[in-house]
């Protein structure tokens, strides 16, 4: 079980504050090892990093090797890829034998080796670049409220997410499969209209695509991402079915008489505001009896858990002026004063563990 901190102290530890013999006493039952873990909380990530940058996976997919044969085809020093490699290990991303081989793990062998179908890198990859970069300004961000940097706007975002949309198709994949599976797009017997909202990669529209004929999307995203989007629809054998539409989300055509809107992990970068009228805007282009489906990364009502979607609050802070994670109450309340019902909850895999639908009501 994991170990949960109290969010507000016992009377004992406020009593024990405001006397120093008994904060002493208080001292001696905690360490500061916990706290002291987080120094190098960077550090993971850019190790990640590096052993993606360096093929260390890819090479180690062909079968256990020492180190000499890993500098060999990495074409790295021994000194740097020893520390890289042993690191790794500590962390659980590779194994090493008694006779000094490494391998991968499980977990590296399904998730970090490039090419593979459910390869998890491409967030990885942008550490020491754009992340790290903009989250070194926090302190002056926190203090004024205002990032350098806008990715949920056309000019900051476009250069951004071209970077990596196309790498992020395998980490949503599962879900969009989910999805497809919820919504038994597969008996459809009919045209089945799907407005694909920032459309990105085409990951949730391209999977619904997969799962029937009579799929026919509307693809939305800006001009700059939507080459991405018809590659990738291309790649699949389904860009036939795929209508391309390049905008702003509050300002394209989307349509009308859809009966599936997809919107993956959107409304965290648009912030309140622009997501109610983003809502309003999908629930006049949905027909009657037509479902929006919302991924997102979702934080508890009290905004106490979970950690990741309270780091990737503030990880919006940092890159957008209006970005935030919300809870499942709020987006459901959104999607009320909208006018969508019967406002439910999908599990799937991967980021967004609850997948959030609403229907149009017929009438």
């Amino acid at each position: 079980m994991p170990r949960r901190y109290p969010t507000s102290f016992p009377a004992a530890q406020q009593t024990a504050a405001r006397s120093p013999d008994m904060a002493i006493a208080s001292a001696t039952q905690i360490t500061s090892e916990r706290i002291m873990q987080f120094t190098f909380g960077f550090a993971p990530p850019l190790i990640i990093e590096a052993a993606i940058r360096h093929r260390v996976f890819d090479v180690l997919d062909q079968g256990a090797k020492i180190i000499e044969e890993l500098c060999a085809e990495t074409q790295t020093s021994p000194r740097g890829l020893r520390a890289l490699l042993n690191a790794l290990v500590g962390l659980e991303l590779l194994a090493k034998d008694d006779e000094a081989r490494y391998a991968l793990t499980p977990e590296s062998a399904a998730f970090l080796v490039r090419g593979k179908p459910a390869f998890h890198g491409a967030f990885f990859l942008l550490t020491s670049g754009p992340m790290l970069s903009e989250w070194a300004k926090l302190n002056d961000i926190v203090r004024s409220g205002r990032p350098e940097k806008h990715i949920n706007r056309e000019q900051d975002g476009v250069a951004f997410f071209r970077q990596f949309v196309e790498d992020i198709f395998p980490i949503h994949y599962a879900a969009a499969q989910r999805l497809g599976e919820a919504l038994e797009v597969s008996k459809a017997a009919a045209p089945l209209s799907v407005l694909d909202l920032a459309a990105g990669s085409g990951v949730w529209s391209v999977a619904l695509a997969l799962r029937s004929p009579h799929v026919r999307v509307t693809a939305v995203d800006w001009p700059g991402v939507i080459p991405i989007t018809q590659k990738v629809a291309a790649r699949f054998g389904v860009a036939d079915r795929f209508r391309f539409v390049a905008g702003d989300l509050l300002e394209a055509n989307f349509g009308s008489g859809h009966a599936i809107t997809t919107a993956g992990h959107i409304l965290h970068s648009e912030g309140e505001a622009r997501s109610r009228l983003l809502l309003e805007k999908t629930f006049d282009a949905l027909a009657p009896g037509g479902t929006v489906a919302i991924a997102e990364i979702l934080v508890d009502a009290n905004r106490t858990a979970p950690l990741p979607a309270l780091i990737f609050a503030v990880n919006m802070l940092v890159n957008s002026d209006q970005g935030d994670t919300f809870s499942l109450e709020e987006i459901s309340a959104w999607l009320r004063d909208a006018g969508f019902a019967h406002v439910r909850t999908v599990e799937a895999p991967g980021l967004a563990p609850l997948l959030i639908l609403a229907t149009k009501p017929s009438h």
